[in-house]
């Protein structure tokens, strides 16, 4: 079982290009008096769900592992 902090590491240097999350798009810096809200809603780039396109959660935990056969092909399926 993998551990929250890595669940939700968004840092991992090799994540998958096509995970997205709602904090790419806040055109912000960061403020460290506000805590992070990783709020853990992630979504596939190809399948634009929280299911990427081999069936499983996307993820950072997930879709930072180079044996999911999706991990930054761009194919579906």
């Amino acid at each position: 079982m993998i551990k929250e902090p890595e669940r939700f590491n968004t840092n991992h240097p090799k994540l998958c290009s096509a995970l997205r999350w709602k904090g790419q798009f806040i055109l912000a810096e960061p403020d460290p008096t506000v805590p992070a809200c990783n709020d853990g809603l992630f979504w596939c780039l190809h399948t634009q769900t929280c299911i990427g396109p081999d069936g499983e959660v996307a993820e950072p935990g997930n879709c930072s592992s180079k044996s999911r056969t999706c991990h930054g092909t761009g194919k579906c399926g």
